[in-house]
């Protein structure tokens, strides 16, 4: 699976906020961070000698790295523009100023102004220019059509509410996780919502606003391979969500435009007392919220982190927080230009799952749990903190989730519904509190995982030690788990041990230390089966061949005997009435009546059925060739004769081979038959069992003959080892004993080598114990493969 494209601090310089107004024009309030530098395009050009270079090159080395351009065109008076540290301020010769905040990645910020103040039809649409190497993308809002920004809404009729089992919502990386796709996302404040509430003023008291259209432009510097993926994820999770928060300040208090004149007064008192670029950005991030959110935005999302807003509104304060999603699992190892990726959960439990079991709400139940990524004590602090309808709801499932449980075991017996479980763990998963893991169990087999950072390892000894004192040294632990693989069971001292081992395993699996080692299995279709059902294939078309033979057999003597009866028959007299030739208009006549056209069922069932056959025969000699001669009508039955020869021959040399071959024979480990007949054939895999043809379906009805009845339970197994006592409730198990057989067409659907076997009994709802029996029992004919 391809990582997404991130933004970070090499691709991401920056953000600024642009405005419009009437009188004055477009406007370059903010940017931060506040020395965005032009990047440099790499050019082969640079690297040549300089003695190498000609006039040409010369000049075209001039235009492509511009020097700076002062606002007079000439020096300034004691400082190099190139030594320029663009936090203090420049006096020209000519007397004019150079204000370090007014260029922006290498451009003025009057041409910057002007060139991101797209008209209407951009409205709440993308808005994306590139100007050499930098790329800009944002999300202009304009203010509506009557020039006010506060608006009276209709009130909506009443709508039932929606349950929780169908409320959904959309991300653009659902091939990520399969909880993450449709994470909803809970807040307590909805940006959708009418910006007025109570008694708005009249729209007549509403003085039309001098601010038609604010913009917040993300400036870029991605890759050209990367420039529409980064946009596009930049766009749809990060600036459209910003955008509508804050015209949703905007039309309930005017907060853009009164922080925006904040700011601009800020920066005109600044440039007239030459203050520092450093002294005066300082100064504006500690008195306007706007300018503190554009901190907060740039700050987080470079670093791959979670946005949190917080805007101080005249009408209260406003909180909003916006990310990027970001997959907490990979499937494989990532390439060594990928750093980002190092420390992952590796695992394929979420890749494999099949289409039709992501719609399927009980299957994702029962085969993950949630594993919170801190203290259950800080998320519940962070709950309580803020608390809404669903605090008490959200407490109560972080407190009931444990990382050993599934979905499903958590929603029985509790007063949460599975919709509300899987509900809340999609809300955590999405806002990165939680992540979720196959159900950890004792008796499965974890091991060091190949994509752990072992560069964090001093720090995670210290933590480990503070959290497990009487633990073995991390280090030693995990040196441990990488080597022969082995139940995580028989790393606790005693039973007693298992919680505490558990909470450690927990721990390792939050920082991506460790993964578990799962098994998959193909069908593997031994000689033996091959050559059985390759011998009743023959045997059933040898049968059907024969049987055909003599129906055509049959056909030709019943051909021949109404031949012969037909010339043995006596010539009709003269005082007969002549029978009408096959030409004749009463022959047409007696046509129409055979076909039933114009007739009565009663006279339509009067004529004889044979009747009926001789018309078709009459009608074809309409259109029959001219009568062959004797001597062609023998050839062509000669013909006929060595084909039916050669068909009859070569019948009978395949019926004398099968004869010849050696009958099937059954042995209790087809495995292991090594008969002479079966030298020439080599065991088939079957890829996956769920989905088969004809003949592989015979391959699969034979192993399940050959599956003993029942089985008893077995005081260990290589799966499980000991489990409690008592019988599973599943397909197969009945009384004491297990039937294999029974259970094996229930079982072969998990044989395609992406669901792995330690999580069959959660999806048939067995005992660990009786599932890995069961799977015993068919191992003869299981090809397994061990991997993340």
């Amino acid at each position: 699976m391809a990582s997404p494209i991130l933004p970070n601090t090499s691709n991401f310089l920056g953000v600024a906020l642009v405005v419009n107004r009437l009188r004055d024009g477009p406007l370059f309030v903010f940017h931060y961070p506040p020395r965005i530098l032009q990047p440099c395009a790499p050019s082969s050009r640079d690297d040549a000698p300089r003695d190498e270079l000609d006039d040409d090159d010369e000049l075209l080395n001039q235009m492509d790295h511009p020097p700076f351009e002062a606002p007079t065109g000439s020096l300034p008076k004691s400082v190099d523009l190139q030594n320029w540290n663009h936090d203090d301020h420049l006096e020209t010769d000519s007397g004019s100023q150079i204000v370090p905040w007014e260029h922006v990645a290498g451009y003025p910020t009057k041409d910057l102004e002007s060139l991101l103040t797209p008209n209407r039809a951009f409205h709440k649409k993308l808005f994306q220019v590139s100007l050499e190497q930098l790329c800009f993308a944002s999300y202009p809002v304009y203010v509506p059509e009557n020039g006010i920004w506060r608006k009276l809404k209709k009130q909506p009729k009443y709508q039932p509410p929606k349950s929780p089992e169908n409320a959904e919502s959309s991300s653009k990386y659902g091939e990520y996780s399969i909880f993450t796709s449709d994470a909803p996302q809970i807040e307590t404040k909805d940006m959708a919502e009418d910006a007025t509430t109570g008694n708005p003023p009249d729209e007549t008291d509403e003085k039309k606003s001098g601010m038609t259209m604010f913009n917040l432009v993300f400036i870029l510097n991605p890759k050209k391979h990367e420039a529409k993926e980064l946009a596009e994820n930049l766009y749809i999770h990060i600036i459209k969500k910003i955008n509508k928060a804050y015209k949703y300040s905007q039309q309930k208090s005017d907060f853009v435009w009164k922080e925006s004149k904040r700011i601009l007064a800020l920066k005109d008192k600044g440039r007239e007392s030459r203050t520092k670029m450093s002294t005066l950005w300082k100064e504006i991030l500690d008195v306007s919220s706007l300018a503190a959110s554009m901190q907060d935005v740039y700050e987080a999302v470079s670093h791959n982190k979670i946005a949190a807003l917080q805007l101080e509104t005249a009408a209260g304060t406003v909180t909003h927080s916006v990310q990027i999603p970001v997959p907490f699992y990979l499937t494989d190892l990532p390439s060594e230009d990928d750093p980002g990726s190092k420390g992952l959960w590796i695992t394929t439990a979420n890749s494999f799952v099949e289409e039709d079991s992501l719609n399927d709400p009980g299957f994702l139940d029962k085969n993950f749990a949630l594993l919170l990524m801190s203290d259950e004590k800080k998320i519940i602090a962070e709950l309580q903190a803020d608390p809404d309808e669903t605090t008490a709801a959200m407490v109560e499932f972080v407190r009931l989730s444990k990382p050993t449980m599934s979905f499903h075991q958590v929603s029985q017996g509790t007063a949460l519904s599975p919709a509300q479980v899987r509900k809340y763990a999609q809300h955590f998963i999405f806002w990165r509190r939680a992540i979720a893991i196959p159900p950890l169990h004792a008796r499965d087999i974890y091991i060091l995982s190949p994509n752990s950072d072992m560069s964090r390892l001093p720090r995670a000894s210290q933590a480990w030690a503070r959290a497990f004192p009487l633990a073995p040294p991390l280090p030693e632990f995990l040196a441990a788990m990488s080597a022969a693989p082995r139940t995580y069971k028989l790393f606790a001292p005693s039973k007693n041990h298992r919680p505490t081992y558990l909470a450690m395993l927990a721990w390792l699996m939050r920082g991506g230390w460790v993964t578990q080692l799962c098994t998959f299995a193909y069908v593997v279709v031994w000689p033996e089966i091959l050559y059985e059902v390759d011998y009743e294939l023959e045997a059933e078309e040898l049968m059907r061949e024969s049987r055909n033979d003599e129906a055509r057999a049959s056909f030709a003597t019943d051909t021949a005997e109404s031949s012969s009866h037909a010339s043995s028959s006596p010539t009709p007299s003269s005082e007969d009435p002549p029978s009408p030739s096959p030409f004749s208009p009463e022959t047409s006549h007696l046509d129409d009546r055979a076909s039933g056209e114009g007739t009565s069922p009663t006279s339509a069932a009067a004529v004889p059925l044979s009747m009926t056959s001789s018309t078709a025969t009459i009608k074809s000699l309409k259109h029959a060739p001219p009568t062959q001669t004797a001597g062609e009508q023998a050839a062509e039955q000669a013909r006929l004769d060595r084909l039916a020869t050669r068909a009859h021959r070569e019948a009978a040399e395949k019926a004398a081979a099968h004869a010849r071959r050696l009958l099937p024979q059954r042995t209790d480990h087809p495995s292991i038959n090594n008969a002479p007949h079966l030298a020439h054939l080599s065991p088939y895999v079957i890829v996956d069992a769920g989905r088969v043809g004809e003949r592989d379906s015979r391959y699969l009805s034979a192993i399940g003959k050959r599956l003993p009845e029942r089985v008893t339970h077995h005081p260990s197994t290589t799966g499980g080892g000991k489990g409690k006592e008592g019988v599973g409730v599943g397909v197969g198990v009945g009384g004491p004993h297990l039937n294999p057989r029974a259970a094996w067409p229930v079982f072969w659907k998990y044989f395609n080598g992406r669901c792995a076997l330690e999580r069959v009994a959660l999806h048939e709802d067995m005992k660990r114990r009786d599932a890995w029996n069961l799977l015993n029992s068919m191992s003869e004919y299981l090809l397994c493969v061990r991997h993340w």
